[in-house]
C-alpha cells in the first residue's frame, strides 16, 4: 500500500483512528502526505518537516525527535494548519502515538471480525459515519451505552454495559441492525433501565 501511495506522490501519517497531513511546500492539507494505523517510533525516514495536521478523531501526542523523544505536543480532534497551531516550535514530527480514549469498539462480524469502528462519542447515524447498517459484535471498554435499531436515536433500544459482545444476540438485538449510539452520561438514567 505504501508504495502505491508514493508513486502517486502521496505520503501521509495516519494514526489509529485519525490523521496527520505533511505538507512540502508549507501549504495547509496539501502536498505529499504518509499514512500509518499504529503508533509510529520513526517518522523522519517518511517525513522531513510537518506542514499540517488533521486529526479526525481521537487524541494524539506528537513528538518532536525519533522514539517518543523531543518536546512533545498533545493533538485531539481538528486541524493544526501549521506548528504554531499545535504550539510547536518547529515543523518537525519525528514520532507519533495515539492516545487510547476510546471506549466502544464496533465490528462489522460476529465475535469480533470484520471491519473494526472506535467510538467515543454519541452517533446519529452509523449510516452518516461508518457507512454500515450491521453491528455483529462490539467491545465496550468504558461506559455504558444505547444502541438504536434506527438512525437519530429512534427504534428499539438496547443498554450496553462494559463487556465484550460475541454476537449481536448478547445484548438482546433480533436483528444486527444498529442505526445510532448515545453514550449515557447521567448514571441516573442506567439504574432506571
Amino acid at each position: 500500500m505504501i508504495s502505491a501511495l508514493l508513486e502517486k506522490e502521496c505520503l501521509s501519517i495516519c494514526l489509529w483512528p485519525s490523521c496527520i497531513q505533511q505538507d512540502k511546500t508549507g501549504r495547509e492539507f496539501s502536498g505529499r502526505h504518509f499514512e500509518c494505523s499504529k503508533d509510529c517510533a520513526d517518522l523522519l525516514r517518511s517525513l522531513s518537516r510537518c506542514g499540517s495536521i488533521r486529526v479526525e478523531s481521537g487524541c494524539f501526542m506528537i513528538y518532536e525527535k525519533a522514539n517518543y523523544t523531543g518536546n512533545q505536543y498533545y493533538l485531539s480532534k481538528g486541524e493544526y494548519p501549521d506548528f504554531h497551531h499545535w504550539t510547536g516550535v518547529s515543523d518537525s514530527v519525528g514520532s507519533c502515538r495515539h492516545i487510547h480514549t476510546v471506549s466502544c469498539c464496533l465490528r462489522g462480524k460476529i465475535e469480533f471480525g470484520g471491519q473494526m469502528m472506535d467510538l467515543m462519542d454519541d452517533c446519529p447515524s452509523l449510516v452518516d459515519r461508518f457507512n454500515i447498517h450491521n453491528i455483529f459484535s462490539c467491545n465496550v471498554r468504558k461506559g455504558n451505552w444505547l444502541f438504536y435499531e434506527h438512525p437519530h436515536y429512534r427504534g428499539k433500544m438496547y443498554l450496553i454495559r462494559p463487556g465484550e459482545y460475541k454476537r449481536f444476540s448478547e445484548w438482546g438485538g433480533i436483528s444486527p441492525k444498529v442505526g445510532s449510539i448515545r453514550r449515557i452520561t447521567d448514571l441516573t438514567e442506567v439504574n432506571k433501565l
